[in-house]
């Protein structure tokens, strides 16, 4: 069965739930914080293929490369493109403008990452909505 994104957030609102982040720009929907749109998932799911936890930390807040909760506060979508496409050598990150997974997941990668920035994504680990 197939619901519209109306008729999921009537039903979830019915059944007590807290829908955040169906965005006014539609980048991610969330529910009950941990609970994300299949492009969302996917965004999610190039984030731990390309393990980029291993510089910006599990929760996204930053290791050796900078928290992504915070950059995403002020980053452009077409900055964070750039970013991850090109790299930034100079400061330790690499390119990922090869690695088929990101490139093309790039728009979901930004919207899990816009999500966890926003707030409405609660943790770093997610499910997809049913």
């Amino acid at each position: 069965m197939k619901l519209k994104l109306k008729q999921l957030l009537a039903l979830v609102a019915c059944a007590g739930g807290t829908v955040v982040g169906a965005a006014q720009d539609k980048l991610y929907t969330v529910v009950d914080g941990t609970k994300v749109d299949a492009k969302t998932m996917d965004g999610f799911r190039a984030w731990r293929a390309a393990a980029c936890d291993r510089c910006h930390g599990a929760n996204q807040e930053g290791m050796v490369g900078p928290s992504l909760i915070a950059s995403l506060k002020t980053l452009s979508k077409d900055e964070f493109v750039k970013t991850v496409r090109d790299g930034r050598l100079d400061k330790g990150m690499q390119s990922f403008g090869n690695n088929e997974m990101v490139m093309k997941n790039i728009d979901n990668l930004y919207a899990y990452l816009k999500g966890r920035s926003d707030g409405a994504i609660t943790q770093a680990k997610v499910s997809p909505l049913p």
